[in-house]
């Protein structure tokens, strides 16, 4: 890959340039919708039908046009009518993903305590095109700078890695630049600022996995190898510690192998005692762009389907969502 994957599809990047143009459907689902929250209770299956079995351009244009019809926000309607996993979930379906994305870095650094990890999962390994996004929308949305936030939120290597991949500094793949002589320079800097030094040098490290392109930072890798036996991804296994390495390694390896990084996210999102609830719906939700080509990944790393995973780990409503939404990604899968 030339440049780092985007998790939007293209139509999304389109809407947001100017005002969406709709179809007839979308006024149906709004007033479905409509209908599935008025008088006493709320009809969760009717919501799962309209909001989670849409795909990312769809909901985008149902919350634009709800907003339009009824002078109300879909995510406020949907705070006020839902509760527990699924009220999360359902809201963050009822926002644009981009507003979504910046709802979850909100979630993530709210109250006592920052989720790290529900963080570096939302920053790192994204493409320049879609971090100026988020941080515009982050912006607009909560009127305070993401850099800023996240300064104030991160220490040590967590902090620099995220502030660096905040730069949106990811070069522009030229084969005339990025050739197998500057990969070697690279993983020559590489080294040095790691294992080849006492002490390490943290920025030099990140600004080299931030910057390089995919295609490029896979022949830094390849040089890497050939040289010291081993590739970039265990020498930040060596050279980082706690947090930082675990995010260090997630932005590195989403540049050379997003999708089987992103089954990796979500397999770990059911890791050892209980489950990650709010992780696990943050990736099916960010992720469902790609969700096709990361289902077959997770299957060669686990030897179950996603489905299989979410059926297991949830139940109710919350599970019958998710479903759904594995469904609009691959109908065949569900």
């Amino acid at each position: 890959m030339s440049q780092s994957i985007n998790l939007y599809p293209d139509s999304v990047h389109k809407s947001l340039l100017g005002d969406p143009e709709y179809y007839p459907e979308i006024d149906t689902y709004v007033e479905t919708i409509r209908n599935a929250t008025k008088g006493f209770g709320t009809d969760e299956d009717a919501l799962i039908q309209t909001l989670g079995s849409k795909d990312i351009h769809e909901r985008y244009l149902i919350a634009y046009r709800y907003k339009e019809t009824y002078n109300q926000d879909l995510k406020d309607l949907m705070n006020k009518e839902t509760s527990g996993n699924f009220g999360v979930l359902i809201k963050l379906l009822a926002l644009p993903i981009p507003d979504a994305e910046a709802k979850i870095i909100n979630m993530a650094t709210k109250g006592m305590g920052t989720n790290e990890k529900l963080l570096w999962s939302v920053i790192c390994g994204r493409s320049n095109e879609e971090i100026e996004l988020l941080k515009k929308v982050y912006f607009k949305k909560y009127n305070k700078d993401l850099s800023i936030l996240v300064a104030s939120e991160l220490s040590g290597e967590l902090k620099k890695l995220h502030l660096t991949c905040l730069q949106g500094m990811e070069e522009t793949y030229d084969p005339t630049y990025h050739n197998e002589s500057k990969a070697v320079e690279d993983a020559d800097e590489f080294y040095a600022a790691g294992e080849g030094k006492w002490g390490t040098d943290e920025a030099a490290l990140f600004d080299i996995i931030c910057k390089a392109p995919p295609k490029y930072l896979q022949m830094i890798d390849d040089a890497y190898v050939a040289k010291r036996n081993h590739n970039l991804e265990r020498a930040l296994e060596k050279e980082l510690s706690g947090k930082g390495k675990k995010a260090a390694i997630f932005h590195l390896n989403m540049k050379l192998n997003p999708y089987k990084t992103a089954a990796e996210h979500i397999k770990s999102t059911c890791a050892g005692i209980g489950t990650d609830e709010l992780g696990l719906s943050c990736a099916i939700l960010r992720y469902q762009h790609i969700l096709p080509r990361v289902m077959v990944e997770h299957v060669n790393i686990s030897s179950k389907t996603v489905e299989d995973r979410v059926v297991s780990e949830t139940s109710g409503y919350y599970r019958k969502l998710l479903v759904q939404m594995i469904k609009v990604a691959w109908p065949d899968a569900a």
